[in-house]
């Protein structure tokens, strides 16, 4: 096969590559610890997208400047169409019960998609697509493409986060995984809480009044003015709000107001 340098999919350069590999500033280092408190919208899936980014992966990953970078995968080559794709798989990967990850899991999920996948090993995974795409790496960074199990559990990743507790829809609680391989590179809390809230009102107040650390806000009418609250990505056009207490990287993605759905692992407490 000949190689796509994935070097050419990147939409930045290697300083920011460098930058996104940590999601960190120079000057703003995290610590591990605590509990990460989210107050979040009932509506839509912000709960289902915060856990789904928490406890499981996907074969690639979207950094939040925008280029690549492997997770479950950590390697992607094609032949000169496009077509015809070798993924080579991380090694010693297990979901949160025990099983061992392999590319028969990774295939699975690709298959879902109604994508032609075949695991020639534990780690070697082949892809035929029905006509050339360059740009398929990136397709393989959508929340929708996380690889579940051979029971297709919708509670046993491989991510940083194990769930604990999950109430569709209303809260879910996730402690972070020991020896986990993505190392001391993300995932900063010890635990992620997660409430479903309806009302902005009362995500407002319970943000103010200390009962969450991050709550999702479409304004801050019901925040006090002079406070030293932090805003993502302004006061005036607000997706988010976190206490002073709360660490943000220094590039947040946009492709969602929660982070990519990555928050969980991302952010941390100070």
């Amino acid at each position: 096969m000949t190689r796509i340098d994935r070097r050419a999919l990147f939409t930045s350069g290697a300083a920011a590559a460098l930058l996104a590999a940590s999601g960190l500033s120079a000057q703003s280092r995290p610590r591990r610890g605590g509990r990460l408190r989210l107050a979040l919208a009932r509506e839509g899936d912000s709960l289902g997208m915060i856990a789904r980014g928490a406890a499981f992966d996907t074969l690639i990953e979207l950094a939040p400047d925008g280029t690549l970078r492997g997770e479950l995968a950590t390697d992607w080559t094609s032949d000169a169409t496009a077509q015809h794709w070798v993924l080579i798989l991380r090694e010693g990967v297990t979901f949160h019960n025990g099983a061992a990850f392999s590319a028969t899991d990774a295939a699975r999920m690709l298959r879902r998609h109604g994508i032609a996948a075949q695991a020639e090993t534990a780690i070697r995974l082949t892809i035929a697509l029905d006509q050339g795409d360059p740009q398929f790496p990136f397709r393989l960074t959508r929340a929708d493409m996380i690889v579940r199990d051979a029971d297709e559990s919708p509670l046993n990743g491989t991510g940083l986060y194990r769930i604990a507790r999950f109430e569709d829809g209303r809260h879910f609680r996730a402690t972070r995984v020991a020896d986990h391989y993505k190392g001391d590179t993300a995932g900063w809390a010890e635990t992620i809480d997660a409430i479903a809230m309806s009302d902005p009102r009362a995500r407002a107040a319970a943000l103010r009044d200390d009962y969450v650390d991050v709550a999702e806000l479409p304004e801050a009418s019901e925040l006090p003015v002079d406070g030293d609250l932090r805003y993502h990505p302004s006061r005036d056009h607000m997706l988010l709000a976190a206490r002073p207490s709360v660490g943000l990287p220094s590039v947040i993605g946009q492709g969602t107001p929660l982070d990519d759905g990555r928050l969980a692992e991302r952010w941390w407490l100070v």
